[in-house]
């Protein structure tokens, strides 16, 4: 071999380990990008990794409590509800937020003992996202909690759809035999006021009370006057009010007249505008409502720690006079339906999930005029099976051009009001239109209702 055959040989044995480096520097690159577990362990170096499989949904953490071994453990994250979550294992690592419908990876060594877990994303764990790894020699690795997958047979899916219906038909009184419910159809009742020299004096307290969301399933509810939504306040145009809070929770709270025309002083947004109420103290809020020009649809809730109070029930509707209809309409029923989808209550409407929902009966060629109110932290689109409803109202003030629509969508803090009118006999159902909130494979499920034209 000549000098120059050589000389090109050390030339291509130095770019050839160049070349390697380069690789190597770019699988590093790789391996770190790959790497989700925000501060947990890379690769398990020869020992077990256990695997656990989580499901994030809007609100909850499945499963809740996760029990393992000491030492590298791998969360297969997906997220199978409608909102951006993600997963953190407190004090060790977390994902990113991981969108609807994608997954996730994380992995961690952990020690003996006891770690938190949520997601982070604001709003969310005070909401439900909570739950805790549990680490003990010999515990075995949770494993459920993976997308959901149904193993019915066909006939069992059909059995149990046409269970769930009559379960809801029977909470009605619609079928025999009754089904009874605690405390059921307690809500939305208007609360009577007393006159005290020429001012309305509306009572409320806020307290923790069993609530029974569904037949057999009971939560803790934060609620005004003992129910979810809260009593109904009407007042009218000129009024003279006040509103007496005692709050009787384990927390501080206050009351935001959420759409009303108030004074500054009187909107509930502590601690700018009062104080916070204290367990066992009681607060006034008292002004005149404006003559005019004031929202007819209004409502109330929490203001303090408001994404765990509101959607554990502090919510309540509140009427200023009556909503003006266009010309050639009237309302022979008038509906309030209060949409829910986290905290305690969870997906529900008027604090109820179905089959425990309330159901409507009206006669055919008679209207019904529904005020929509979004208590909860996300969109919902609501859809009623029978021709379009005339949309006449948002945030309780006329539309100078009212609207046909079969599907509306209500935003959080959003009010719309819409006017059915019933033609055809028949049982039509009444549902928000994001699927999993109304359907399961077992049949309807959460925020499902129907309306009964006889």
């Amino acid at each position: 071999m000549g000098q120059k055959d050589r000389t090109a040989l050390s030339v291509l044995s130095a770019a050839i380990a160049v070349f390697a480096l380069v690789i190597a520097g770019i699988a590093v690159a790789v391996s770190n990008s790959n790497d989700t577990s925000g501060g947990g362990g890379g690769g398990d170096g020869g020992a077990t990794v256990q695997t656990v499989e989580v499901n994030l949904s809007e609100f909850a953490i499945t499963p809740k409590d996760i029990v393992v071994s000491p030492g590298k453990v791998r969360f297969n994250v997906h997220n199978t509800g409608n909102l951006e979550h993600n997963f953190e294992v407190k004090g060790v690592g977390a994902t990113a937020n991981i969108k609807n419908g994608e997954s996730a990876v994380l992995e961690v060594e952990l020690k003996a003992g006891s770690y938190d877990i949520l997601c982070n994303v604001p709003g969310h764990a005070g909401s439900g996202m909570t739950g805790t790894i549990t680490v003990s020699e010999g515990g075995t690795a949770t494993t459920t909690g993976g997308t959901t997958q149904t193993t019915m047979s066909n006939d069992e899916m059909d059995a149990a759809m046409d269970n769930v219906i009559k379960t809801f038909l029977r909470v009605n009184g619609l079928a025999e035999p009754k089904i009874e419910m605690k405390d059921w159809g307690k809500e939305n009742q208007d609360l009577q006021p007393r006159i005290e020299n020429g001012v309305k004096v509306f009572d409320l307290e806020a307290k923790i009370v069993d609530w029974e969301i569904e037949p057999g399933k009971t939560v803790k509810a934060w609620t005004y006057n003992g129910t979810v939504p809260g009593p109904v306040i009407r007042v009218n145009p000129g009024d003279k009010l006040k509103i007496n809070l005692k709050n009787s929770l384990p927390e501080s709270t206050s009351l935001h007249p959420h759409g009303c025309a108030v004074p500054n002083k009187q909107d509930g947004f502590d601690p700018v505008t009062q104080e916070p109420i204290k367990p066992g103290e009681t607060y006034s809020y008292e002004w005149t409502v404006p003559a005019e020009g004031t929202p007819s649809v209004c409502m109330y809730h929490s203001h303090h720690d408001a994404q765990v109070q509101v959607p554990n029930g502090l919510v309540g509707a509140m009427y200023v006079g009556e909503l003006k209809l266009p010309e050639g309409k009237k309302a022979d029923h008038e509906v309030t339906m209060v949409l829910n989808d986290a905290g305690t209550i969870g997906l529900s409407l008027n604090g109820r999930s179905f089959p425990g929902t309330t159901g409507y009966v009206v006669k055919k060629g008679e209207s019904m005029l529904v005020h929509y109110y979004n208590e909860g932290l996300q969109i919902h689109p609501m859809h009623l099976h029978q021709p379009h409803g005339l949309v006449v109202a948002k945030d309780g003030v006329p539309l100078p051009q009212p609207f046909l629509s079969d599907t509306i969508s209500v935003a959080p803090g959003e009010r719309w009001s819409v006017l059915y009118e019933f033609t055809e006999p028949g049982v039509w159902a009444w549902h928000c239109h994001i699927l999993t909130h109304a359907e399961t494979p077992q049949g309807f499920k959460w925020m499902v209702t129907a309306v009964v034209v006889q």
